[in-house]
């Protein structure tokens, strides 16, 4: 019997009220799994907190990336954006299972539906427990 998964949700809290609706959200969706929390200051810091959280001595058997990104009037969102992505991206390609739950908006709007009604959340962690039934499938190692 496969022991109850170790998930980590790394959350940043730019926006307290978008990031609580996704991690409501995502914790919904693992019932079965061990769930810890950890909070960063934005988007940002989320693959590197992923990053030091796997390379610990105790690693979490999968992640969930949760944040918000809201345009503005100057280039900060693009590198934001982008750069968040392309960490991530590159933790996924190294193996480790992450589910990508960072919302890139134009607006509060779109920010609040999304986090709320559309359940990205959720999304994020199903995508989360899927990767990490691939990996245990092809016996990545840890």
């Amino acid at each position: 019997m496969i022991e109850r998964p170790r998930i980590l949700i790394v959350a940043a809290t730019f926006y307290r009220d978008i990031a609580d609706s996704l991690i409501a959200g995502a914790k919904a969706a693992m019932p079965d799994c061990d769930v810890e929390l950890i909070e960063v200051p934005g988007a940002f810091e989320i693959p590197a907190a992923i990053s030091m959280a796997d390379r610990s001595d105790m690693p979490f058997d999968g992640y969930v990336a949760l944040g918000c990104v809201i345009r503005g009037e100057t280039s900060h969102y693009d590198y934001v954006c982008g750069e968040s992505a392309r960490g991530l991206m590159d933790l996924s390609l190294a193996g480790i299972p992450i589910g990508y739950g960072i919302l890139t908006v134009e607006n509060r709007e779109q920010a609040e539906v999304r986090a709320g009604k559309k359940n990205k959340g959720k999304d994020a962690a199903e995508a989360c427990l899927a990767m990490l039934a691939l990996s245990r499938r092809y016996e990545v190692p840890a």
